[in-house]
């Protein structure tokens, strides 16, 4: 069986994981019959949101046990998971991506990544097995492998696509229902929410990265 890990960086689009983002990658992931690893780093977040009114609330939550939410309790530290334990790896979106797995929300084009999701970004990419990115991760993913110049998508947001670029990335405008592969580096990645405007609209381009992430541990 195909085994997929799932990296979250939390609960809710403003300080987490995009939630129907992630639902949506487990729900076409066990359709298509793969195993999945849920991961987090077990570290603070780097500010909690109140969802409803979109303000800092002020409060200290951590990543992993919000995470743990969206994965109904089966996830693990990041840190103790292993490339050779997965086939390929997808990151859903949300500004916990930008803010806990990594900081380019703050640091923009100086950006780094927590050491444990890098390592562990690095090590797939270095088997040759396949990486998923959706909506904003895929700038985590520029961050953490920048030397190989991967080619990316977060849509058509010309500031953030310049910013992947000073970085390193190779950024390719698309549709929210398209995807960017980077065969040389194994990548895949979808707009998502950076584009929108809803569940149905992003479900199109997800699921074309599943599928697409299932095919190239295959090939």
């Amino acid at each position: 069986m195909t085994t997929i890990g799932i990296v979250l960086s939390g609960c809710g689009v403003k300080d987490g994981s995009e939630i129907h983002e992630a639902v949506l990658t487990i729900l076409y992931l066990e359709q298509q019959g793969a195993k999945m690893i849920f991961m987090a780093p077990d570290i603070e977040q780097d500010q909690v949101v109140n969802h409803l009114t979109g303000k800092k609330t002020g409060e200290t939550r951590n990543v992993l046990i919000e995470s743990a939410r969206i994965a109904r309790g089966n996830i693990r530290d990041i840190r103790k998971v292993k490339a050779s334990e997965m086939d390929g790896m997808i990151l859903p979106g949300g500004f916990g991506a930008v803010c806990n797995l990594s900081d380019f929300s703050a640091a923009g084009k100086k950006a780094k990544v927590n050491p444990d999701v890098k390592q562990l970004i690095r090590d797939m990419v270095s088997l040759k097995k396949p990486v998923g990115a959706l909506c904003i991760a895929p700038a985590t993913l520029v961050a953490a492998i920048c030397e190989k110049k991967p080619s990316i998508t977060i849509g058509h947001d010309l500031t953030v696509a310049k910013t992947l670029e000073e970085m390193g990335g190779v950024h390719r405008n698309c549709s929210v229902d398209e995807i960017c592969v980077d065969e040389s580096n194994r990548l895949v990645t979808t707009p998502a929410y950076m584009l929108g405007p809803g569940i149905k609209d992003i479900a199109v381009g997800i699921e074309k990265l599943v599928k697409k992430i299932l095919s190239m541990v295959n090939s």
